[in-house]
């Protein structure tokens, strides 16, 4: 699914409304009855309060009203009188309500804040998705108050006073604080920082019917990843296929006390359908990983505790880095000559945290390499950034500078391209946040890699399969409980459901 800035959306409305075509109060009705179907599903019984600004987004609040009303839903309707100015089709929707019957008070001072009854539903139509400068003055206070009221609530679009994109200069106090944000056709960018999810709560795309000749021709950078758009990445075995079809992958890992990092990461490499797999690893570390990852071949290092010295790499067709690893001197030695050899990486952890003490490692990540930071370590990489947005320009930049994949792990995980494209994840759950799951997400991508997959095609079917397995997982445990092994259990099941197009 593409994601669309603010200006993208408005040419979206223009071309519909051209092409379909179709007037825009009648767009506008379509998107209300949609938005109707969807309260009137989740909430049957509800009693709304509708606060209404000045424009579209105030139209849309007031064409829902009427639609409510018409069914006999009770509904109040407040309009907050800010300006003077008033779209066209919020005025058309202003005398249709009128005619319906419904009373709209107007707020012009913070003492006209009506009191609203707890099972009072409120629905939050102020602001769109076209704000551009903080909400003040009145408007500003109106929405303090609507959020210090308990009552649920229901943006439309956007929540009021949040920018669909960029947040850096926005105030946090004057923006509404949803319980659901129903977005039209597309969700906002801003929908997927994580510092944004107080206020949008839990976002729904309604389908409003924008044109699909726009849609399928316009250029964005964002995108969302969708089940559909993996499938095709994984195809079935042949009858006479054999392990030298499904590749050789090297995992450097692990060193004393983090063995489980890089047992971790060669069981999901292993899960993931590599046809061999090598670990390089600490002497110590021979033999807890013989008996639990029998499957894996293991290069023992010179050293008994850390990695300092790199084998023969040309019998691989993949090579990872990284979990597990520590930052010791010897092991930055023994990194910076693999850097040299100029082979795509697939780099995590420890790996990120040395190019990050060594900044002027970054010109010799190799092309074609896959990066997979969390937010910390890509900050330690990259410098402190102040909000998700501005840490997504670096990201975009990064992959760009160094013609690589760049992997921000997080609840919507961003993967971006070297063409500066970005993908946005859709599958995981907040049960991955323990220790190792990073390292089974190595193993994963690093499996794909050496079966011959594009490091693109490596990175976004990597992360998705990743968060598929833990929602699969999370079915029968509680997200608190579950633990990486628990992802790389339930790996078969994902693989079950992609060849099966479930």
């Amino acid at each position: 699914m593409k994601i669309l800035t603010t200006g993208l959306i408005r040419e979206a409305d223009a071309y519909t409304i051209a092409n379909e075509p179709i007037k825009p109060i009648d767009l506008m009705e379509r998107a209300a009855t949609r938005l109707m179907e969807w309260v009137l599903e989740n909430y049957p019984k509800g009693k709304f309060v509708v606060f209404v600004g000045p424009g579209n987004n105030g139209g849309d609040g007031l064409a829902l009203a009427r639609l409510l009303t018409a069914k006999k839903r009770k509904v109040r309707v407040f309009e907050i009188n800010f300006t003077d100015k008033r779209t066209d089709s919020f005025k058309t929707n202003y005398n249709r309500l009128k005619k319906s019957g419904v009373k709209i008070e107007k707020i012009s001072a913070e003492d006209d804040f009506p009191k609203l009854l707890n099972s009072e539903i409120i629905i939050d139509a102020i602001f769109g998705s076209g704000l551009s400068r903080p909400a003040k003055g009145l408007v500003a206070g109106i929405i303090q108050r609507i959020n210090n009221d308990l009552n649920t609530i229901i943006s439309i679009d956007i929540p009021s006073g949040l920018f669909a994109e960029d947040n850096s200069n926005n105030c946090e106090s004057n923006i509404i604080l949803a319980d659901h944000t129903l977005t039209f056709q597309f969700p906002k960018l801003s929908f997927l920082f994580a510092e944004n999810e107080i206020f949008v709560g839990d976002w729904h795309v309604l389908d409003i019917g924008l044109h699909p000749d726009f849609i399928e021709s316009v250029n964005t950078p964002y995108w969302l990843t969708e089940f559909e758009d993996i499938k095709p990445y994984i195809i079935p075995r042949t009858p006479f296929a054999h392990k030298g079809d499904f590749g050789h992958a090297l995992l450097i890992a692990g060193s004393y006390g983090k063995m489980g990092a890089c047992i971790l990461a060669a069981r999901a490499a292993l899960r993931t359908g590599v046809g061999l797999l090598t670990v390089h690893i600490p002497s110590k570390g021979y033999e807890v990983v013989q008996s639990t990852v029998p499957e894996a071949m293991v290069s023992i290092d010179h050293d008994a505790k850390i990695f300092t010295y790199l084998p023969k790499l040309n019998n691989y067709n993949a090579i990872g880095i990284g979990p597990g690893l520590g930052v010791h001197k010897g092991s930055k030695d023994a990194f910076l000559k693999l850097l040299e050899t100029n082979s795509p990486l697939v780099i995590d952890a420890d790996g990120i945290n040395m190019i990050a003490k060594n900044p002027d490692w970054i010109k010799q990540i190799p092309p074609d390499s896959i990066l997979t930071p969390h937010p910390k370590e890509f900050d330690r990489l990259m410098g402190e950034s102040k909000n998700s947005y501005e840490r997504l320009q670096k990201q975009i930049t990064l992959a760009k500078d160094i013609k690589s994949v760049v992997i921000v792990k997080g609840h919507f995980t961003a993967i971006a391209l070297p063409d500066g494209k970005v993908f946005f994840n859709t599958t995981g759950n907040p049960g991955m946040a323990t220790g190792g799951s990073g390292d089974v997400l190595t193993g994963i991508i690093l499996s794909l890699s050496a079966q011959g997959f594009l490091p693109d095609e490596a990175a976004l079917t990597g992360v998705f399969i990743h968060g598929l397995a833990a929602d699969i997982a999370v079915e029968t445990m509680s997200q608190t409980a579950m633990t990486a092994s628990d992802i790389i259990d339930a790996l078969p099941e994902v693989f079950l459901m992609l060849e099966n197009n479930e």
